[in-house]
């Protein structure tokens, strides 16, 4: 098993072996799609489809008996809600903590906000610079440099929920966003910019934003 890594549509690399091996088993591949198709439709907003499909990748996994993989399921949808500003707790992965692995747990005190400095060394490394905490300068710098969009969206939201978004992290959460299509997380992004500008009484941010925000809304599947 390849070292997990949360990045979007990698469910390779938490659940599948390595190539060159004999053919995958089916419950892989469906694993697989499922969760590809989950966290694109949660990320567009349709949360129907997310549940249905979250649902049908955590029944291809629970097939194998694998407490440990489904909790990295769990941790990857949950990942997904941090990118897009939710932060309610992630109470599937939490019920099953007890038979993740170390990196596992990390992660998921880490999407907290309380990761243990001790444990940041088990984080994927585009994830470790923004733990090790700093100014908000460093933090969104260490954002910027993260490749894979949906990494780079959790690290914002990390860093949100700390109290460490600076308007250039803000900025650059909504580029990701905007970039990718992905209605949700480009929301709540324009959401928390919005409320800034109207904190600062910068009007014609407020407006620009505003009209932004209408589009989104009027785009497709409502975002709940």
């Amino acid at each position: 098993m390849r070292h997990l890594r949360f990045t979007s549509f990698a469910l390779v690399a938490l659940l599948c072996a390595c190539a060159g091996g004999p053919p995958a088993p089916d419950w892989q591949g469906n694993a697989r799609g499922s969760m590809d198709r989950a966290v694109a439709a949660y990320l567009a907003g349709d949360t129907r489809t997310a549940t249905s499909e979250l649902e049908r990748a955590r029944g291809a996994v629970a097939s194998t008996g694998r407490l440990d993989l489904l909790a990295r399921v769990e941790l990857m949808y949950c990942a997904a809600r941090v990118a897009s500003l939710e932060f309610e707790s992630c109470d599937a992965f939490e019920r099953l903590r007890a038979d993740a692995a170390p990196p596992e747990r990390a992660y998921a005190d880490y999407l907290a906000g309380h990761v243990q400095p001790s444990d940041i060394a088990s984080l994927p490394g585009a994830q470790r610079d923004i733990a090790k905490g700093g100014s908000d300068t460093a933090g969104a710098a260490a954002v910027k440099g993260i490749a894979d969009p949906l990494s780079r969206l959790v690290g914002a939201g990390v860093l949100f929920q700390s109290g460490r978004a600076s308007p250039v992290l803000l900025a650059l959460a909504v580029e990701t966003a905007s970039a990718q299509g992905w209605r949700r997380p480009l929301l709540a992004w324009l959401n928390v910019q919005r409320m800034r500008a109207e904190k600062a009484g910068d009007a014609t941010a407020v407006e620009q934003l505003r009209r932004r925000i209408e589009v989104v809304e009027q785009s497709g599947v409502p975002a709940k």
